[in-house]
Order: structure tokens, then C-alpha cells, then sequence
């Protein structure tokens, strides 16, 4: 009985920033931008992009004077596409038109959630390779796995985050293998 119990662990994960880059295929006047627009700031002699902070989907980017955007802070792909739409519709107020949505390309997704079982970070870091823990630094235990290109932070509480993966079904094949990990890591405790 206990045996199926362990493979019965409530697991949770969601996905809480999307990190993507897109090209609009045009020069951008950052100064024009940054003097005509609400919600972005620009200074130049500090770093060569602007930033501009978009309400609703509540997300940011980064614009460069090549028309490279960074655009952080969505949660879905559909907000992703949003942001990217109302910054384009921004730019024609300054007579910059952007005739297409330009592909983006995800750099990175964060996914927050929990495996279910409180974790012993000790244990852990001995355990498993690829992990860093100074519990004096950050409360947290940092583990790579290295084949899945995915970094997970650890929490004792069973909480975790997972950064650098780029899809969501990389996101769940990280969390299967860090939990079968989790699982024999703990078979193996005594």
C-alpha cells in the first residue's frame, strides 16, 4: 500500500513568465518613442534599450533601435501575442508601421508550482548531481537537469520553480524527471 501511495503524488505546475524575443523588421526612434508614449522609459547612456510597460496583458519589453523586442511577463502565448500587437499599435502613433506580427521566438519559460512532499534539502544535495545548496545564502536547493535543459529551484516546503525550458510540454517532461528523481533519492534515504 504504501508503495502506491508514493506514485500518487499531487503535483502542480503552471507557468508564470514567458520570456520571448521577436524582430519587427524596422528601425525604431527610441527617442521619438520615449518622448510621445506613456509607460516606457529610456535612458540611453545607462542601457540602449526602452522599456515599456504594457497594463493589460500586465507585461513589459524591451526595444532596441533595430526593432529587436524582449518581451517578459506573459503567462500564455495568447498574451504573448497581445503584448506584442499593442506595442505594434503603439509605434504607428509615431508613424512607425509594422505591416505583419513578426514570429516570436520563446527564450525561456518560469513555472511555478509544488511535487506534492516535503523535501530534505540536506538529503538532496547529496544525493543528486548537478545541484548547488547554501541553505546560509538562499533557502533554497538548486538542481539541473542537464537533459531535460531545465533548472529547478527546491524549496523544503515541496514548492518549486523551474526556469529554461521552452514549452510547457518541456516544462511537464522536467517535472516527470524531477520527480522520479525526487522518488529515488527518497527510496534510498535510510
Amino acid at each position: 500500500m504504501a508503495k502506491d501511495k508514493a506514485k500518487i503524488t499531487p503535483r502542480e505546475i503552471k507557468v508564470v513568465n514567458i520570456v520571448v524575443s521577436a524582430a519587427l523588421g524596422h528601425d525604431i526612434p527610441l527617442e521619438k518613442m520615449a518622448a510621445t508614449l506613456p509607460n516606457t522609459e529610456y535612458n540611453p547612456e545607462q542601457f540602449p534599450g526602452l522599456v515599456i510597460r504594457i497594463k493589460e496583458p500586465k507585461t513589459s519589453a524591451l526595444i532596441f533601435s533595430s526593432g529587436k523586442i524582449v518581451c517578459t511577463g506573459a503567462r500564455t502565448m495568447t498574451n504573448v501575442h497581445e503584448s506584442i500587437r499593442k506595442i505594434i499599435k503603439s509605434l504607428e502613433k509615431i508613424n512607425v508601421k509594422i505591416k505583419e506580427e513578426p514570429p516570436v521566438h520563446i527564450q525561456n519559460i518560469v513555472a511555478a508550482g509544488s511535487v506534492g512532499m516535503a523535501l530534505n534539502l540536506n538529503v538532496l544535495a547529496m544525493k543528486l548531481e548537478n545541484t548547488e545548496y547554501e541553505p546560509e545564502q538562499f533557502p533554497g536547493l538548486v538542481y539541473k537537469l542537464p537533459e531535460q535543459k531545465a533548472t529547478f529551484l527546491l524549496f523544503s516546503n515541496g514548492k518549486i520553480v523551474c526556469t529554461g525550458t521552452k514549452s510547457e510540454a518541456e516544462v511537464e517532461k522536467a517535472l516527470d524527471k524531477l520527480i522520479e528523481n525526487l522518488k529515488k533519492a527518497k527510496s534510498t534515504e535510510k
